[in-house]
């Protein structure tokens, strides 16, 4: 199962999206975002591409707000992922999204636009960082393998 991760695109249209991304997400089995497209339009051309996982950030419209929730709980390959937005400043991030999931074995999140793949404890903290400098794709297989792409 390959997932591909994208978190604060900030973008208002469709047309912003990357090309790098528009290439290489239809080949993914899921599409996850951590928030922060801005304009619902993005969501809309991420739709196109594959199906989608996503929760609102911070700067999103009242649409997306509406849309969206705060934070998303799914399993994947036998693996709980929790997908936020994250809050505050970037450093203890991590700290701080951990308590929203109780048992997850990763935590999908943005905010901070730092890319950053760490393990802390049991959990896999995967931020793709700012999605017009890159993106994230992960691997869940027996094990899980994370990797950001830089465009």
């Amino acid at each position: 199962m390959r997932i591909g991760v994208l978190s604060d695109t900030h973008m208002y249209s469709a047309e912003e999206i990357p090309l790098e991304i528009l290439n290489a997400f239809p080949a993914m089995d899921l599409i996850v975002h951590a928030g922060d497209f801005v304009g619902s339009a993005v969501l809309e051309g991420l739709k196109r591409l594959g199906e989608v996982k996503a929760v609102h950030g911070n700067v999103d419209s009242m649409k997306l707000r509406g849309l969206l929730p705060d934070k998303e709980l799914l399993v994947v390959g036998g693996k709980k992922i929790g997908i936020t937005h994250g809050w505050g400043g970037p450093e203890g991030i991590e700290q701080r999204i951990k308590g929203l999931f109780d048992d997850v074995d990763i935590i999908i999140y943005g905010h901070s636009h730092r890319a950053k793949i760490e393990q802390i404890g049991n959990i896999l903290f995967f931020n793709p960082g700012p999605g017009h400098q890159s993106f994230g794709i992960l691997t869940i297989e027996q094990d899980v393998r994370g990797e950001i792409v830089k465009i």
